[in-house]
Parts: C-alpha cells; sequence; structure tokens
C-alpha cells in the first residue's frame, strides 16, 4: 500500500480545553502534515471520545493523539487511557507544562505514553514536527490497514449473525466479520453503544450502526437497490438464479424495459456452489459466486435494473398489466412476468436441527463458513451435484468431510465427473444409506444421530458443522390460486398444461400456451421452478433465454 493510500483516511487528533492553544496546535499540525492527514480537534475530552468512536465505527485509522494533561473533568492522562480502548494503536503525546513533567513522566506507565511535549513548542520545526514525525513512522511501521468496508460484530453460533454475513457475502457486498468475544469486536460495539446482548451488530461505511437489522434495511444501507425506478416495464422477472439473470441479460440487451427482483441474493443455489466443472465455457470451472458476478454486472450492463431483499407475495392479472406485489403492501405491473422463483434446501425434520440452525447446522452455507471449519469433522447430508462440491470445497482445509446419503450409492444424483473427484479425495468418506436423526448441543451443534437406514443401527458421533443439501422445494406457494402447479408445487407450463388436446380452464386466447408460459397468459417460467425441469445450471441459463423469446412473440401478438 502507497504512503498516499495509507494515510488518505488517517488521523491526527488535537485536544485541549483552551480553545487559543486548540486553534495554535491545529494550525501548525495542517500547515506539515494536513494535505496527507485529516486534522481532529477537540476542547474537551468528552467531546474527543466521540469523536473517537464515530471514527471508529466508519473504519478511519487514528495515527496520533495529541491531549493537553490540565483539562476540567477529564484530564490529558484519563483521556488517552480511555481512547486506548477505542484505538489502541494511535499514538499518544501529552501536552504539559514545566511544572506538570513528573505527572507526564509518570503516565508513560499508566497510558504507555509515547512522548510528551512541553508548552509552549515554538519553534514548530524543531519541537514539534521532528517529534511527530518519528511517531507516524512508527506507527506507519505497525499493521495498520484501512476498513472503509461494511463491518459485522456478532457471534460465531448465532443464527442472525451467519444469516447476515451469509446475506453480504452472496450479495457480493464486502465486509469484514468480528468476533463480539475478542478485543476488537468488543471496542465496536462499544464505539456503537451496544453491549453485545443484541446481535449482529452492522455497521456500514458510513459509521451508522444497524442493530439486528433485517434484509431490507441491510440491502438500502449497504448500497443494493431495493426500491424500483418505475411503476411499468415490459418484464418482471422474480428470482434471481441463472435463470432469472439470463432473463435479464437477454430481455434487456434486446431493449424490453427489464426489473429483476430477488428476494436475498441473486445466483440462487448455484450461486452458493464452490465450483461448477460441467459449465459451457469453463473448462477450469467457475465458482457461483463468480459466475453470478458476472451475469448481474452483464444484465445491469444492459440496462435491467435488479432490486434486492424483494418478497413478492402477490400476482394479479388487470387486463393487459401483471401485477406483482410486494409483501410491504407495494407493487409494480408489466406487460409480462417470468418466475425464476428456483427452490430452497428442504429443512432436516429430525429432532434438535430447527434449534440448531445457523448455530452448527446450515442449509447450503458451505462458503461462508469454511473458514471456520479448519482441522474439523465436517458432515454433509444429500447426494446431488450441490452436496459434492461442498464436499471437495469443505475437504480442503477440514480433517475429515462426510457425505451422508440415504441412497444406496452418489450414481443416481451426482455428476459422474464429481463422484471421481470425491473417490480420489483421501479425507472424503461417503455413507450410503445413512440418515441424520438427531441434532444435540446446548446452543451450538456438539452431536448428531446417525442411523443406518438398512439395518437400523444408530450411533452417536462428535460433530461441530453440519451442512445440508436435500431436496429441492419450489417456492411458489404464494402462486396458489394464481397459476396452476403440480402437487408438489413445481409450475406447469406449455405442453404440461394440455388435456386432451385442450387449453387448461380459464384460457382465453385462440392459441396454446407457449412452450414455458403458465396457465396465466403472459406470465412464463424458466428454472428449477419449472416442473420436470433439468435442474442444471446450463439448462436454466437456456430457459431464460428461452422465455424472453417467447415474451416477445407474446408481445407482438397482444
Amino acid at each position: 500500500m502507497t504512503q498516499a493510500a495509507e494515510t488518505a483516511r488517517t488521523v491526527i487528533m488535537t485536544v485541549d480545553d483552551d480553545p487559543g492553544v486548540s486553534r495554535a496546535v491545529a494550525r501548525d499540525l495542517r500547515r506539515r502534515y494536513g494535505a496527507t492527514h485529516r486534522i481532529v480537534r477537540a476542547e474537551s475530552g468528552e467531546s474527543a471520545l466521540q469523536a473517537l468512536r464515530e471514527l471508529k465505527l466508519r473504519g478511519d485509522l487514528v495515527a496520533v493523539i495529541l491531549a493537553d494533561y490540565r483539562m476540567p473533568r477529564m484530564n490529558g492522562i484519563e483521556f488517552l487511557e480511555r481512547a486506548m480502548d477505542i484505538h489502541p494503536g494511535a499514538r499518544r503525546v501529552l501536552l504539559t507544562a514545566y511544572a506538570d513533567t513528573n505527572a507526564a513522566i509518570d503516565a508513560i506507565n499508566v497510558v504507555d505514553l509515547d512522548h510528551y511535549l512541553l508548552k509552549p513548542w515554538d519553534p514548530p520545526e524543531e519541537k514539534l514536527y521532528p517529534v511527530l514525525d518519528d511517531l507516524l513512522a512508527a506507527w506507519r511501521a505497525g499493521d495498520h490497514k484501512p476498513v472503509p468496508s461494511t463491518k459485522v460484530v456478532g457471534h460465531r453460533f448465532s443464527a442472525r449473525s451467519s444469516e447476515v454475513r451469509e446475506f453480504l457475502a452472496r450479495n457480493q457486498v464486502p465486509y469484514r466479520w468480528y468476533s463480539a468475544d475478542e478485543p476488537e469486536g468488543g471496542r465496536l460495539l462499544a464505539a456503537a453503544g451496544q453491549d453485545g446482548r443484541r446481535l449482529p451488530v452492522v455497521i456500514t461505511p458510513d459509521g451508522t450502526p444497524l442493530v439486528e437489522p433485517a434484509a431490507p434495511e441491510l440491502a438500502a444501507r449497504v448500497g443494493l437497490a431495493t426500491t424500483p425506478a418505475a411503476d411499468f416495464y415490459d418484464l418482471v422477472v422474480i428470482g434471481g438464479g441463472p435463470a432469472g439473470l439470463g432473463a435479464a441479460v437477454y430481455g434487456a440487451s434486446e431493449g424490453l424495459r427489464t426489473v429483476l427482483v430477488e428476494r436475498s441474493a441473486t445466483g440462487g443455489q448455484a450461486g452458493q456452489s464452490s465450483r461448477i466443472e460441467n459449465y459451457l465455457g469453463f473448462p477450469d470451472g467457475v465458482s457461483g459466486a463468480q459466475l453470478t458476478d458476472r451475469a448481474r454486472r452483464q444484465a445491469a450492463k444492459f440496462g435491467a435494473e435488479i432490486l434486492t431483499a424483494r418478497e413478492v407475495t402477490g400476482l394479479e392479472v388487470n387486463g393487459a398489466a401483471r401485477t406483482v406485489r410486494f409483501s410491504d403492501g407495494s407493487a409494480i405491473a408489466a406487460h409480462s412476468v417470468l418466475l425464476a422463483t428456483g427452490v430452497s434446501y428442504r429443512q432436516l425434520d429430525a429432532p434438535g436441527c430447527e434449534d440448531l440452525t445457523g448455530c452448527g447446522v446450515f442449509y447450503g452455507s458451505a462458503l461462508t463458513e469454511a473458514a471456520s471449519c479448519q482441522g474439523h469433522d465436517v458432515y454433509i447430508v444429500g447426494g446431488a451435484n450441490s452436496a459434492g462440491q461442498a464436499a471437495m470445497y469443505l475437504a480442503r482445509g477440514a480433517k475429515t468431510v462426510t457425505l451422508l446419503v440415504r441412497g444406496e450409492s452418489l450414481a443416481a444424483s451426482m455428476s459422474h465427473y464429481l463422484i471421481q473427484q470425491i473417490e480420489d479425495t483421501p479425507n472424503i468418506v461417503v455413507r450410503c444409506g445413512t440418515v441424520v436423526e438427531g441434532a444435540h448441543g446446548d446452543g451450538r451443534l456438539e452431536r448428531l444421530t446417525l442411523r443406518d437406514t438398512g439395518s437400523g443401527h444408530s450411533e452417536l458421533v462428535d460433530a461441530q458443522w453440519l451442512f445440508v443439501f436435500i431436496g429441492a422445494a419450489p417456492l411458489t406457494d404464494w402462486l396458489d390460486g394464481t397459476v396452476r402447479r403440480d402437487a408438489r408445487g413445481f409450475i406447469l407450463a406449455g405442453p404440461d398444461l394440455m388435456t386432451d388436446g385442450r387449453p387448461p380452464a380459464g384460457w382465453d386466447l385462440d392459441r396454446p400456451p407457449y412452450h414455458l408460459e403458465t396457465s396465466v397468459p403472459g406470465v412464463f417460467v424458466a428454472g428449477d421452478a419449472r416442473a420436470e425441469s433439468a435442474k442444471r445450471v446450463a439448462s436454466a441459463v437456456g430457459e431464460g433465454a428461452m422465455a424472453v423469446m417467447l415474451v416477445h412473440r407474446y408481445l407482438e401478438q397482444s
């Protein structure tokens, strides 16, 4: 890091209750260091501490603090002692009169004082600047890096803390994690005026603390778009997985006023994959996060609007318009709608799993939690590609990874290349015919009960980490009574809607539904939410592109 970049946000603070002295110190500091450092002046210990807290929350670095010894209510030594709790790396200087030199010497032991200066310090070229130059050089020699990004203070085994980290990571929002139990986490909580009972605390880049923020508030405060720019569009895409992103790219690039609405984070289940190796054009593989980021930027480049943390709760037909309603009561309308809501991992119904979710039991969170699994025994439930990709990723650092598969083998649900990789990885163990019968722990996962489905034998194993990748539950309950779905909730479209060559009841057009069109004209479906879909990334992207072609055809004939 260059010195200019290093000092761009670095602060030199001066504290003196005498306004004349305070201005004089600040004047001399600005003359020498104003081009490279921010000079902050305070006239009391209390106001200086408040300024230090605000700087802490914003991620600004404080290199040097100069404090006058004789200040009312809080003298310079008392102030510096409290300042150490906020910015322990700052160099500390006490301004004293000759009569107070003994107090300054004593302060060397009390607050680890770096230097004391006698007043007056004229000329500063001889008595002030050489001291500050040495202190700044010593400060720069330490490991001080600005942290302007979002900061999250939480507990490692906290469900809500895990959810917030996952939300930020999947939305490509840079953040720094601090455990509330560690010193720096405690300092940030104190600066935010929090005692750690309500976690997580998210501190935005501008220094605003958010306590246990809901996803919409968090999204808005970290710079994600949450409010639509218009009331009416050509195409509303609901869901930001591969199908939705593919549709957004092709829709916007072909001139449709397109908005994509995602309730959590773009990428869907594919976005959580550590490595996708069978996607066309990436012979060395690509992570789900990388693929998602590229697709999102590509959609935005063509002019697609992307809304995050907006939950859709209703779809209505109002003449030629299709109205999409949000959970907050607002709505947008469009000529056409694409349902690309995808699927979610099914929850384990074993006793204890619900209570320990986010506290050792995770659903598709392998990437976010991987660093904490180093050297530990990890268990994964599932036998499809997502489980296999997670196993390969976690095996890099985990002591062992045990893949728990209900079926007799992996061959029925996992790609051949992944099976081979798993077989060649010595610290991955595959246990077929095995299910989780229970999860146990006090505030965090400590043990699992596993049952062999063949013999019925159960055993108790020590476990801190369980990642679940099972089933595919479509996120379509909110469409009940609007579009036709099959018995499992997947959306029927095109030929699957026809009965004896006739379109579904209520279909009032003189043509049958297009291939990806639902039982509501102008409402299409693509990706995993569609009945009998292929459940692969490439096919989802292809369906998203095909849906846009059919939207054009629908608009031309409407």
